[in-house]
Protein backbone atom coordinates (compact mmCIF):
# COMPACT_ATOMS: atom_id res chain seq x y z
CA UNK A 1 0.00 0.00 0.00
CA UNK A 2 1.33 3.41 -0.94
CA UNK A 3 1.52 5.66 2.12
CA UNK A 4 2.88 9.17 1.70
CA UNK A 5 5.40 9.26 4.51
CA UNK A 6 9.10 10.22 4.67
CA UNK A 7 11.22 7.69 2.78
CA UNK A 8 13.24 6.77 5.89
CA UNK A 9 10.03 5.67 7.63
CA UNK A 10 8.70 4.04 4.47
CA UNK A 11 11.67 1.69 4.61
CA UNK A 12 11.30 0.92 8.32
CA UNK A 13 7.52 0.49 8.30
CA UNK A 14 6.90 -1.08 4.87
CA UNK A 15 5.97 -4.42 6.43
CA UNK A 16 3.41 -2.73 8.66
CA UNK A 17 1.67 -1.09 5.70
CA UNK A 18 0.89 -4.49 4.18
CA UNK A 19 -0.84 -5.93 7.25
CA UNK A 20 -4.62 -6.36 7.16
CA UNK A 21 -5.23 -4.10 10.17
CA UNK A 22 -3.43 -1.19 8.47
CA UNK A 23 -5.33 -1.61 5.23
CA UNK A 24 -8.59 -1.61 7.21
CA UNK A 25 -7.40 1.47 9.10
CA UNK A 26 -6.62 3.40 5.93
CA UNK A 27 -10.01 2.46 4.49
CA UNK A 28 -11.70 3.76 7.66
CA UNK A 29 -9.69 7.00 7.65
CA UNK A 30 -10.42 7.69 3.99
CA UNK A 31 -14.13 7.18 4.58
CA UNK A 32 -14.08 9.43 7.65
CA UNK A 33 -12.32 12.26 5.81
CA UNK A 34 -14.76 11.93 2.91
CA UNK A 35 -17.87 12.08 5.09
CA UNK A 36 -16.87 14.17 8.15
CA UNK A 37 -14.58 17.06 9.03
CA UNK A 38 -11.47 15.44 10.49
CA UNK A 39 -8.11 16.66 11.77
CA UNK A 40 -5.32 17.15 11.05
CA UNK A 41 -5.49 17.91 7.32
CA UNK A 42 -4.93 14.83 5.15
CA UNK A 43 -1.50 16.14 4.12
CA UNK A 44 -0.45 16.45 7.79
CA UNK A 45 -1.49 13.03 9.11
CA UNK A 46 2.14 11.86 8.92
CA UNK A 47 3.71 15.27 9.58
CA UNK A 48 5.56 14.04 12.70
CA UNK A 49 7.50 11.60 10.52
CA UNK A 50 8.06 14.03 7.66
CA UNK A 51 9.66 16.56 10.02
CA UNK A 52 11.65 13.94 11.92
CA UNK A 53 13.18 11.20 9.72
CA UNK A 54 13.91 7.85 11.38
CA UNK A 55 17.68 8.32 11.31
CA UNK A 56 17.35 11.74 12.97
CA UNK A 57 15.21 10.67 15.96
CA UNK A 58 16.85 11.73 19.23
CA UNK A 59 13.81 12.28 21.44
CA UNK A 60 10.30 10.78 21.43
CA UNK A 61 7.28 12.44 23.06
CA UNK A 62 4.14 10.30 23.21
CA UNK A 63 0.73 11.97 23.10
CA UNK A 64 -2.72 10.44 22.86
CA UNK A 65 -5.14 12.08 20.41
CA UNK A 66 -4.92 15.02 17.99
CA UNK A 67 -6.70 18.21 19.05
CA UNK A 68 -10.27 18.06 17.76
CA UNK A 69 -11.00 21.81 17.53
CA UNK A 70 -11.04 23.53 14.15
CA UNK A 71 -7.57 24.54 12.91
CA UNK A 72 -5.67 23.27 15.95
CA UNK A 73 -4.01 19.97 15.03
CA UNK A 74 -1.03 19.86 12.69
CA UNK A 75 0.09 16.25 13.00
CA UNK A 76 2.50 16.74 15.91
CA UNK A 77 1.44 15.86 19.45
CA UNK A 78 0.79 18.84 21.75
CA UNK A 79 1.46 21.21 18.82
CA UNK A 80 -0.96 23.70 17.29
CA UNK A 81 -0.85 25.69 14.08
CA UNK A 82 0.51 29.24 14.07
CA UNK A 83 -2.00 31.79 15.29
CA UNK A 84 -4.01 29.28 17.34
CA UNK A 85 -4.48 29.87 21.08
CA UNK A 86 -2.35 27.56 23.21
CA UNK A 87 -4.30 24.65 24.75
CA UNK A 88 -3.88 24.24 28.53
CA UNK A 89 -1.42 21.32 28.29
CA UNK A 90 0.81 23.25 25.91
CA UNK A 91 0.75 26.26 28.23
CA UNK A 92 1.96 24.04 31.07
CA UNK A 93 4.70 22.58 28.86
CA UNK A 94 5.96 26.08 28.07
CA UNK A 95 5.74 27.08 31.76
CA UNK A 96 7.93 24.13 32.72
CA UNK A 97 10.44 24.98 29.98
CA UNK A 98 10.50 28.58 31.21
CA UNK A 99 11.25 27.48 34.78
CA UNK A 100 13.59 24.64 33.84
CA UNK A 101 15.85 26.19 31.23
CA UNK A 102 14.84 29.87 31.37
CA UNK A 103 13.51 30.08 27.82
CA UNK A 104 10.88 32.78 27.45
CA UNK A 105 7.31 31.91 26.43
CA UNK A 106 7.17 31.43 22.62
CA UNK A 107 4.84 33.35 20.34
CA UNK A 108 3.82 30.23 18.44
CA UNK A 109 2.58 26.87 19.69
CA UNK A 110 3.74 25.20 16.49
CA UNK A 111 6.30 22.60 17.57
CA UNK A 112 7.69 21.92 14.10
CA UNK A 113 10.83 23.63 15.37
CA UNK A 114 11.30 20.75 17.83
CA UNK A 115 10.49 18.05 15.27
CA UNK A 116 13.03 19.47 12.83
CA UNK A 117 15.71 18.97 15.51
CA UNK A 118 14.96 15.27 15.99
CA UNK A 119 12.01 15.25 18.39
CA UNK A 120 9.37 12.75 17.23
CA UNK A 121 6.05 14.16 18.47
CA UNK A 122 3.99 10.99 18.23
CA UNK A 123 0.29 10.77 18.97
CA UNK A 124 -1.02 7.27 19.65
CA UNK A 125 -3.95 8.01 17.33
CA UNK A 126 -3.10 10.13 14.30
CA UNK A 127 -6.56 11.36 13.28
CA UNK A 128 -9.82 12.52 14.91
CA UNK A 129 -13.29 13.69 13.93
CA UNK A 130 -14.07 17.35 14.68
CA UNK A 131 -15.38 17.94 18.22
CA UNK A 132 -15.34 14.22 19.00
CA UNK A 133 -12.35 13.36 21.17
CA UNK A 134 -11.24 9.76 20.79
CA UNK A 135 -13.48 9.18 17.76
CA UNK A 136 -10.70 7.41 15.81
CA UNK A 137 -9.39 5.34 18.70
CA UNK A 138 -9.38 1.53 18.53
CA UNK A 139 -9.40 1.53 14.72
CA UNK A 140 -5.78 0.45 14.27
CA UNK A 141 -3.74 3.58 14.88
CA UNK A 142 -2.61 2.33 18.31
CA UNK A 143 -1.27 -0.89 16.79
CA UNK A 144 0.61 1.14 14.20
CA UNK A 145 2.14 3.55 16.72
CA UNK A 146 3.06 0.67 19.06
CA UNK A 147 5.00 -0.80 16.13
CA UNK A 148 6.77 2.53 15.61
CA UNK A 149 7.85 2.72 19.25
CA UNK A 150 9.05 -0.89 19.06
CA UNK A 151 11.05 -0.18 15.88
CA UNK A 152 12.76 2.80 17.50
CA UNK A 153 13.50 0.77 20.63
CA UNK A 154 14.88 -2.20 18.68
CA UNK A 155 16.77 -0.48 15.87
CA UNK A 156 18.14 2.68 17.49
CA UNK A 157 20.21 3.41 20.59
CA UNK A 158 20.32 6.18 23.19
CA UNK A 159 16.99 7.78 22.32
CA UNK A 160 15.32 9.87 25.03
CA UNK A 161 11.69 8.84 25.60
CA UNK A 162 9.54 11.39 27.44
CA UNK A 163 6.53 9.61 28.93
CA UNK A 164 4.04 12.11 30.30
CA UNK A 165 1.09 10.61 32.16
CA UNK A 166 -0.27 7.12 32.65
CA UNK A 167 -1.26 6.58 29.04
CA UNK A 168 2.22 7.38 27.70
CA UNK A 169 3.87 5.23 30.39
CA UNK A 170 1.73 2.26 29.38
CA UNK A 171 2.43 2.96 25.71
CA UNK A 172 6.17 2.96 26.39
CA UNK A 173 6.22 -0.08 28.66
CA UNK A 174 8.19 -2.24 26.20
CA UNK A 175 10.98 0.26 25.50
CA UNK A 176 14.39 -1.32 26.10
CA UNK A 177 15.64 0.75 29.01
CA UNK A 178 19.11 -0.79 28.81
CA UNK A 179 19.59 1.01 25.45
CA UNK A 180 17.51 4.15 25.88
CA UNK A 181 16.97 6.98 28.36
CA UNK A 182 13.39 7.00 29.65
CA UNK A 183 12.01 9.92 31.68
CA UNK A 184 8.56 9.71 33.26
CA UNK A 185 6.31 12.29 34.90
CA UNK A 186 2.65 13.29 35.15
CA UNK A 187 0.68 14.65 32.22
CA UNK A 188 0.91 18.41 31.54
CA UNK A 189 -2.89 18.80 31.56
CA UNK A 190 -4.24 21.07 34.33
CA UNK A 191 -5.89 18.08 36.04
CA UNK A 192 -2.50 16.47 36.57
CA UNK A 193 -0.31 19.58 36.77
CA UNK A 194 -2.45 21.23 39.44
CA UNK A 195 -2.04 18.12 41.61
CA UNK A 196 1.73 18.54 41.56
CA UNK A 197 2.41 15.80 39.02
CA UNK A 198 3.94 17.90 36.22
CA UNK A 199 5.80 21.02 37.30
CA UNK A 200 9.41 20.60 38.37
CA UNK A 201 10.08 17.47 36.31
CA UNK A 202 13.00 19.19 34.52
CA UNK A 203 12.63 16.88 31.54
CA UNK A 204 13.93 19.49 29.13
CA UNK A 205 17.23 20.13 30.90
CA UNK A 206 17.61 16.41 31.69
CA UNK A 207 17.14 15.56 28.01
CA UNK A 208 19.79 18.03 26.95
CA UNK A 209 22.22 16.91 29.65
CA UNK A 210 21.88 13.34 28.39
CA UNK A 211 22.29 14.31 24.72
CA UNK A 212 25.32 16.40 25.63
CA UNK A 213 26.88 13.42 27.45
CA UNK A 214 26.67 11.50 24.16
CA UNK A 215 28.23 14.31 22.17
CA UNK A 216 24.94 15.00 20.37
CA UNK A 217 23.47 18.41 19.63
CA UNK A 218 21.01 19.50 22.29
CA UNK A 219 17.43 20.54 21.58
CA UNK A 220 16.52 24.22 21.42
CA UNK A 221 13.21 23.93 23.21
Amino acid sequence: MDVKIHSSWQKVLSGEFEKPYFQQLISFVKDEYNTNRCFPKRTEIFAAFDHCPFDKVKVVVIGQDPYHGFGQANGLCFSVNDGIAFPPSLINIFKEIQTDIHVSFPKSGNLERWADQGVLLLNATLTVRESEAGSHQNKGWETFTDAIIQKISDEKESVVFLLWGGFAKKKGAKIDRTKHHVLETGHPSPLSANRGLWFGNKHFSKTNTYLQSLGKETIEW
